[in-house]
């Protein structure tokens, strides 16, 4: 007689794999997302794993998680999961805080040993009371059935365990009713040349797999009901990939050659590694010996006629400070990529942050105006990558791009943009009629300076870290010559305004006179909880900004409407305290967290209670 399966419908769910750094929960966490977003879910993923290279083993400081929201209508990966997958004691323990009252905890209870608890800091033996769990717990032997999946291959136990996380991947598919065949797929890909690996993996993974369909507990499936989608080709896209793909987009619409100096640095890096792959479209990806020689490269490429590219993280941003005053006294197009992680000095190199925003617009000697930028999302990277190289050689200035550890490590399903979605990027060469006369900081219209690309006769130069002479372009040390230049510079990168789409509200309320406003990589959180606070009742709109400096043209005027701007960030007050120096007449209240973590959504929905409450 089969046994009978409860399936339950949802519109969402969000599942969190933990375990020791070593166990795979990236790999476990990827795998489902991406065999998700293949069936036609939205999917917000994030990654939480530690800073130490490898922390002892069962150790609560070694516990690294992921975790994923996957169904239709979510922005933010969940503040809380429905099912917590825990490889030891010391996940269980770290995690325990994120599962919901009515989720799922699913532990391999062979790696719950006497010796195990106390790896995790346990006093009792019975772990669930020690730590509050009121969720349902399901125990598995997983290291038992891993064992007995790879019977007969020839592993040693070590090689065995390494597959524990694709016995947990297998049990979390057959949970959600998701077919096995993309996650093989997956695999078959990722090993490919290591076909004694493929075979272990794929066994284990069908293991966990029909290990749910003959488990003997009262666990229900789940079945998430999909969202049509706009018709398209979809992919599960990080956003450091993103990123990468969209300067690729950028140098092709240009017709620059793309060319990125770096430093390796977490949690920029993987922007650095796509790149270093696509020699096939024409890209030179160098990894240089620190990050004063990776954006020195990139500026002389730039000088050269590349678009060019440095990424960095705060500290590297820091380091790079000097020479991008260069290219802003240079005036030459270069993008700067900040991933923002929790700082100051090295800080939290594995954690999310929004605390560099004061650095890119002010962290530089003299007076020194960029272009700064910040992405929204992980699939908004695509797009902010390809705007920011847009800007940068359009307008002949240094654009800062800021995403952050939380967008760029997680990813989201993104729809491959149609032949023609993104615009020409038309370079601002010297004109033809100008190259008899054309001196280096000969200008057009909107104080742009004009590229003027080696090796193109006539138009030999010099550029460089000492003021010039507006008029001639050689070394000048007048005194109104370079109050005319600081102005020019700056005149130029305001003049960018007029060609950013203007300051839009995306959430509006009628007779709202509060806004919540957000900047980057918070877009999720901050939109799902202005959606909760008006399913409340409460009148607010809603607004996340892209563009920094310039600020939309509209932006003063937009704001004035609003008798509070309620401003939600990942630092100490940034954005607030640069829009009250801009708008002094706003009445800004600060939603703010430094902890190294993302927003819960919840947490802005209370500050905004409380702060209408007469709270602070």
């Amino acid at each position: 007689m089969s046994q009978r399966i409860d399936v339950k419908f949802r519109q969402s769910i969000v599942v969190r794999f933990s375990g020791d750094s070593g166990d795979g929960m990236q790999l476990a966490g990827n795998i489902f997302s991406t065999v998700s977003a293949v069936v036609g879910d939205r999917i917000s993923t994030f990654p939480d794993y530690p800073a130490e290279v490898r922390a002892p083993q069962g150790s609560l400081n070694g516990v690294s998680g992921f975790q994923v929201h996957i169904g239709h209508g979510l922005h933010t990966p969940g503040d809380e999961c429905d099912v917590l997958v825990s490889m030891n004691p010391a996940a269980l323990k770290q995690n325990v805080k994120y599962l919901s009252r009515r989720g799922v905890a699913i532990v391999d209870i062979d790696a719950f040993k006497k010796s195990d608890l106390l790896k995790a800091e346990f006093k009792t033996d019975d772990p669930y009371t020690e730590i509050g769990l009121k969720s349902q717990v399901v125990e598995v032997p997983m290291t038992t059935m891993v064992k007995a999946a790879l019977e007969g291959l020839g592993m040693d136990h070590k090689s065995q365990m390494k597959c524990r996380n694709m016995f947990a991947l297998g049990l979390v598919c057959w949970l959600f009713n998701m077919p096995l065949k993309n996650a093989v797929s997956f695999l078959e890909h990722k090993f490919a040349s290591k076909p004694a690996v493929l075979d272990a993996n794929v066994r284990v993974l069908r293991g966990g797999y029909d290990y749910g369909h003959n488990i003997h507990s009262s666990v229900s499936t789940y079945r998430i009901e999909t969202q049509d989608m706009r018709p398209g080709t979809y992919c599960d896209i990080t956003g450091n990939r993103a990123t990468a793909w969209g300067l690729i987009l950028a140098s092709e619409k240009s017709h620059r050659p793309l060319y990125l100096g770096s430093y390796p640095i977490t949690p920029a890096t993987d922007i650095l590694h796509e790149l270093a792959k696509r020699r096939d479209l024409g890209v030179k990806a160098c990894q240089m010996e620190d990050e004063i020689s990776g954006i020195c490269s990139a500026l002389g490429a730039a000088f050269a006629g590349n678009l060019a590219v440095t990424t960095t993280s705060g500290p590297g941003l820091a380091l790079k400070s000097e020479a991008l005053g260069l290219a802003v006294m240079a005036e030459l197009p270069l993008v700067v990529i900040d991933v923002q992680r929790g700082g100051p000095s090295t800080g939290l190199p594995t954690k999310t942050e929004q605390t560099d925003l004061l650095q890119a617009l002010y962290g530089r000697s003299g007076e020194c105006p960029l272009v700064v930028m910040a992405a929204l999302s992980p699939t908004d990277c695509f797009r902010s990558a390809f705007e920011a190289a847009r800007i940068a050689i359009e307008h002949m200035t240094p654009v800062v791009l800021l995403t952050d550890a939380f967008i760029a490590n997680g990813s989201s399903a993104w729809r491959l943009p149609d032949e023609g979605e993104y615009p020409e990027i038309h370079p601002n060469y010297v004109p033809e009629e100008l190259k008899t006369t054309w001196k280096p900081y000969m200008r057009n219209d909107e104080m742009t300076r004009y590229w003027a690309i080696p090796g193109t006769p006539g138009l030999q130069h010099c550029v460089g870290g000492l003021e010039k002479d507006y008029e001639t372009g050689i070394i000048s040390n007048r005194p109104e010559n370079h109050e005319r230049m600081v102005a020019a510079r700056a005149l130029k990168v305001a003049n960018v305004a007029r060609h950013i789409p203007e300051f839009e509200v995306k959430g509006k309320v009628e007779g709202a006179d509060t806004l919540l406003l957000g900047w980057g990589g918070t877009y999720g959180h901050n939109y799902t909880a202005w959606e909760r606070l008006t399913k409340a009742g409460v009148k607010m709109d809603f607004a996340q900004l892209r563009y920094i400096n310039p600020l939309p043209l509209n932006t003063g005027e937009t704001l004035s409407h609003y008798k509070t701007v309620i401003v939600s960030e990942l630092n100490s007050g940034q954005l607030a305290t640069y829009l009250q120096s801009q708008f002094p007449g706003l009445h800004i209240e600060r939603i703010n967290k430094v902890q190294g973590q993302p927003f819960f959504v919840q947490e802005i929905v209370d500050g905004v209670k409380q702060i209408i409450k007469g709270g602070k």
